[in-house]
């Protein structure tokens, strides 16, 4: 009897992890095919109101770099993959983000929208605060009015401090440790591209390497911190070796 009951209880906690990591297959295909693409319904969606969410961190500093463009861009393409129409949604997640960058003051109430949205599910919380938290240290440092917003959005998604600050600490040690390229070889190897190379084609490769590298919002479903850290990581080592080579070049 009592191997009956444990065996019943090991089921139920098994059953308990399938529910919990399943829960990351939502944002695939399957699962949007029947979703009707408009702005109102990208927009009030849970992946609208994250790309809102990203609009409003990625302007916090006043402007919106190079190195972060090319992540938001890469972003549209990952999640405009999994609705309908990509092509129409990638549009529209521009229309948004390119609206709400400009706007203030409505942070709190996107953000309050969106834990409504998910706050069953903690996990997905912790996956979307990654990402912003990187996204603030796409640039090598993480500015006071970065911060701030980070802050209104972990405290509208009622997100553990411990663990916004857990995750903020690991980033910051992590990016302190991403070295600079001694030599302009060193760069020039990073991106994969020859010293003779116009600048052009330069960047061409660079933009390429940005967008295989970056931290993919869909792919990373499922994965841990990790994943998160190690593609920023990867993704400032291919920006300061750009930078390098741009600075070099005058």
């Amino acid at each position: 009897m009592g191997n009956i009951i444990f065996l019943a209880l090991l089921a139920g906690v098994f059953y308990y992890i399938f529910k919990s990591y399943s829960k990351y297959e939502k944002y695939s295909k399957e699962a949007f095919q029947n979703f009707s693409v408009s702005y109102d319904a990208l927009k009030n969606s849970e992946l609208g109101l994250f790309v809102a969410l990203v609009a409003k961190v990625a302007k916090a500093d006043g402007h919106v770099d190079a190195l972060e463009a090319q992540l938001v861009g890469a972003m549209f393409d990952d999640i405009s993959a999994v609705f309908p129409e990509p092509v129409k949604t990638k549009e529209i997640l521009k229309q948004i983000f390119n609206e709400e960058k400009e706007q203030s003051g409505n942070t709190q109430q996107i953000a309050t929208a969106l834990a409504d949205a998910i706050k069953r599910n903690p996990a997905q919380q912790e996956q979307f605060m990654g990402f912003l938290i990187q996204l603030a240290f796409a640039d090598g440092e993480v500015t006071q009015s970065e911060e701030e917003v980070l802050s209104i959005i972990a405290e509208a998604l009622e997100f553990d401090p411990q663990k916004y600050h857990a995750i903020f600490d690991q980033f910051e040690t992590m990016m302190k440790n991403v070295q600079p390229k001694a030599t302009l070889d060193d760069a020039y190897k990073v991106l994969g591209v020859n010293k003779d190379d116009e600048l052009s084609t330069i960047k061409k490769a660079y933009r390429k390497l940005v967008h295989q590298y970056h931290p993919d919002i869909i792919k990373s479903q499922g994965k841990g911190e990790e994943y998160i850290q190690e593609a920023t990581a990867k993704t400032q080592e291919i920006n300061q070796a750009y930078e390098m080579i741009k600075k070099a070049r005058g």
